[in-house]
């Protein structure tokens, strides 16, 4: 028997990292992307990406209170603006469906800070970021392997 963590096909991968790449470069903001990223594996309790995007994210220069108040934003109103928080409501109601469907209320505050190709990549980055994070966790891949 193969070991979980040794179970990725290489094309899946190499798919899953292509959408990763065009989703992040078509939304043009690195920090963005990676506040994004982290609190989608925050919520779906990836420890793997979340020590990566930590990493990034440090190294991008995102301050470490923005950081530390990620999973409670939307009472931190003074740290994150509008199009980051519009970004981060997204991110949740797309990865957490317990309705099925994401709120219009959501989808329009998102669509008030992003143009439509910008919001295009967003979807497409917490898309991504989601396959990523219930790969790492479906193969239990633990924290601390991330080199960048």
């Amino acid at each position: 028997m193969t070991a979980r963590t040794q179970l990725l096909d290489r094309e899946v991968a190499k798919a899953l990292s292509a959408l990763s790449a065009a989703a992040k470069k078509g939304l043009g903001d690195p920090l963005l992307a990676e506040l994004v990223m982290i609190r989608a594996s925050q919520l779906n309790h990836c420890a793997f990406c979340l020590d990566m995007h930590l990493t990034l994210a440090r190294r991008s220069g995102v301050d470490e209170e923005r950081l530390g108040m990620l999973a409670a934003w939307e009472e931190a109103d003074d740290l994150y603006d509008g199009r980051e928080r519009a970004a981060l409501a997204l991110t949740e109601a797309m990865t957490v469906l317990t309705d099925g469907f994401v709120p219009d209320e959501v989808y329009e505050g998102a669509a008030k800070h992003f143009a439509d190709g910008e919001l295009a990549h967003l979807i497409g980055l917490i898309t991504a970021i989601n396959g990523w994070n219930r790969l790492m966790v479906s193969r239990r891949v633990a924290p601390g392997g991330y080199t960048p």
